[in-house]
Order: C-alpha cells, then sequence, then structure tokens
C-alpha cells in the first residue's frame, strides 16, 4: 500500500501546476473582458460605461463568491469545486455568445465567468497553502503567477481572436477551453494531507479574533487605492502629454512587476516571515503613491507602476501564507474566502470615487492624495497585527 503524500513533497508541486493553470485560465479569460468592450457595445448600441458593467459584475461576483467558494472546498474538496466552476464557466461564456440583448450577456457572462475565478481563486490558493509549510510563501508566489501571465497572454489572444473571428465565436472559443482546462485541473487536485497539531480557527472565531479583523481592515483600505491606477492612470498620464499606446501600457506594466513581486518577495518571506514581509508590502503599495503624485512625465509614472505593482505581487502571495500561520489550514478556504470579501468591497468602491473626484475638482491630485492616505493608513493598521 503506497504512503500518503506529506506536505512540502512532489505531489503538492502537482497541485501548485493545477493552481497555476486554474488561475491563469479564469483571470486571463476575466481580465481580457477590455478587449471585448468595444464590439460589444457597438453591437448592442451602448455606450462603453453601461457595457462595462459586465466587468464590475464580474469582479464582485467572483470576490463575493469567494467566502461560499472557500467554505465549500473546505468541506467538499477542491475537486467538485472546481467542476462547479467549469461548468459555470463553459455555459456562461457559451450563453453570452448567443445573447441578443445587453441584460442578457450582462447576467451570462457576470455570473459563468465570475463564478467560475470564485471556484479557481481561493480554492486552490487555500490547497496549496494546505500542501507546504517550510515553503508555503515560495509554493502560493508560483501559484498566483498564473494571475498575471494569463492577463498578459490572454487579453491580447483575445483581442487577435475577435479581430479574426469576432467577438462571439471568441467568447464560445475561450467558454470551451476555460472549461476543459478547470476539468483537467481537476482530475489532478487532491485535498492537502491531514496533519496533527493545534486545531485552526472557526470561521466564528476567525470573526470574533481581533487580529483577523484588523487583517480585513487592512486589506480593505488598501484595496480601495490599489485599484485606482488601473482605471485611471492611463487618462493621467495622457493628461501630462505620454502618448496614448504607452499610457495604455502602464497598467500592463503594473501586471507585469507584480509577476516578479508573487516569486522574489515570497521567497524573501519565508526568511523575513510572511507577516512582516506582508507589512511591508503594504507600505511598498502605499508609499508608491508619492511617486504618482509628483510624476510630470512617463518616467516617473514608470517608476510608480512598477513599484506599485511589486507590492501588489507580494500581497496577493503573502497574504494567504499570513493567515495559514496565524489561523492554521483546515479551514483556510473559509477564512481567506471572507478575508477577501475586504478586497472586493474596496475595489468596487475606489476606482468610481476617485472619478467622481477627478470630475468635481477638474484634477487627479485629490484622488491620489487620498489614495496614499488611505495606503498609509492600511499599514497603520497592519502594523498592529500580533500586538495584542
Amino acid at each position: 500500500m503506497r504512503a500518503p503524500a506529506a506536505v512540502d513533497s512532489g505531489r503538492g508541486w502537482v497541485m501548485v501546476a493545477a493552481a497555476f493553470a486554474a488561475m491563469f485560465t479564469s483571470f486571463g479569460i476575466a481580465y481580457s473582458f477590455g478587449a471585448f468592450l468595444e464590439p460589444m457595445a457597438e453591437e448592442f448600441g451602448a455606450s462603453l460605461g453601461t457595457t462595462s458593467v459586465f466587468f464590475a459584475l464580474t469582479s464582485l461576483t467572483y470576490f463575493g463568491l469567494g467566502a461560499l467558494s472557500g467554505v465549500a472546498v473546505d468541506r467538499y474538496g477542491p475537486r467538485r469545486v472546481l467542476l462547479v466552476g467549469a461548468v459555470a464557466l463553459g455555459a456562461g461564456l457559451t450563453a453570452t455568445s448567443q445573447a441578443g440583448e445587453l441584460w442578457i450577456g450582462l447576467v451570462t457572462y457576470g455570473l459563468g465567468v465570475g463564478i467560475g475565478v470564485a471556484c479557481a481563486y481561493v480554492p486552490m490558493v487555500a490547497v496549496v497553502s494546505g500542501w507546504f509549510e517550510r515553503r508555503r510563501t515560495l509554493a502560493i508566489g508560483v501559484a498566483v503567477t498564473g494571475i498575471g501571465l494569463g492577463t498578459l497572454t490572454v487579453a491580447p489572444l483575445a483581442a487577435a481572436l475577435i479581430g479574426e473571428l469576432g467577438w462571439r465565436t471568441t467568447h464560445l472559443l475561450f467558454g470551451l477551453v476555460g472549461a476543459a482546462v478547470l476539468v483537467v485541473c481537476a482530475l489532478v487536485v487532491a485535498r492537502p494531507p491531514l496533519r496533527t497539531g493545534p486545531a485552526a480557527l472557526t470561521l466564528g472565531e476567525a470573526v470574533r479574533n481581533r487580529d483577523y479583523r484588523r487583517l480585513y481592515l487592512a486589506m480593505g483600505l488598501m484595496a480601495v487605492a490599489l485599484f485606482v491606477p488601473f482605471v485611471h492612470l492611463p487618462g493621467y498620464a495622457e493628461g501630462v502629454g505620454v502618448d496614448e499606446v504607452a499610457a495604455a501600457a502602464l497598467v500592463g506594466v503594473i501586471g507585469a512587476a507584480s509577476i516578479a513581486g508573487r516569486l522574489v518577495l515570497a521567497a524573501l518571506a519565508a526568511r523575513a516571515g510572511p507577516l512582516r514581509a506582508f507589512q511591508g508590502c503594504i507600505l511598498t503599495m502605499g508609499a508608491s503613491f508619492a511617486l504618482w503624485g509628483v510624476a510630470d512625465g512617463y518616467g516617473l509614472l514608470l517608476a510608480f507602476a512598477v513599484v506599485l505593482g511589486v507590492g501588489y505581487g507580494g500581497f496577493v502571495a503573502i497574504g494567504p501564507a499570513v493567515v495559514a500561520e496565524r489561523f492554521g489550514t483546515t479551514r483556510l478556504g473559509g477564512l481567506l474566502g471572507v478575508l477577501y470579501t475586504s478586497t472586493g468591497i474596496g475595489s468596487a468602491f475606489g476606482a468610481p470615487l476617485a472619478g467622481a473626484s477627478v470630475d468635481a475638482s477638474g484634477s487627479y491630485g485629490p484622488a491620489i492624495a487620498g489614495c496614499l492616505a488611505l495606503g498609509l493608513a492600511a499599514y497603520l493598521t497592519v502594523l498592529t497585527v500580533g500586538r495584542g
């Protein structure tokens, strides 16, 4: 009889590969929506603002349902959760490809892709965390690199396919391929090995825990600021004389730098400790907005994008390790899922509030200053974790 696999074993790296593939596919498809925006708006006769509700609904769905999918992976295991995600992703994009009215496409895309991402992200991060102990931060860092690489790869692929096949056929193709990848991942993934030791906190205990609440507040404050440049940085850059293409590329720079941050800072966290590294990531992100505030040309904007991206990458990779270290791994899916609702709330408020500020003041200055203040407030909050 074959002995059960152990933590930090070769089997764990198979889980990392499955998590990487699931996140590459699901986030790559979700973040490629920008390529579909114009052709869909044109066909439906809708404004770009109205059509962009597709993406807003999607992000709210996967952040909100992450709490449910996290609890589900703790109870039913990752295989069933990934299969649900595969069905939702495939069915949602197939239905979107056939939508005859905007509201139908809004529902099918938002729910299909949103559920697909929710079933692939939090559950797989929890699974990888449970398969590792000594190399947990590195393993999570490698797994979540799939998010950045998927975003960089799938978005231009979508644009090319839309030019050749149209947006409907491209949605159908993405639905079929995405569902197939998640099914393959479901076939190879497995629950982490059972370990002895102190029991992990239940979700109810964690919610009443002071450190868990502080992490929730810190991540929520940081998320309000974090997603502002993803929406408004290109417009600011054009306003200071940067070429349109180069301005748009700044968002890609954030994504590329985040890949380095996920790998490099995750490795450093193994030496410095996850909590200390996580605090450093939040400080890096918050302080980076000072660069944006004084930027009057492309050089400083590029530096801002790199610094923010590196901190963001570490933030994504190290956060789960902090939760696992402080609250245990046996119920990690639910703990992470609820914690990430703070990011969903923050992302929903940040960009719209910044846009309203720019409209009201005619300047990006107040919005950038607000982001800097929120980032520093998040850092001061996370510094209190573990201090009683």
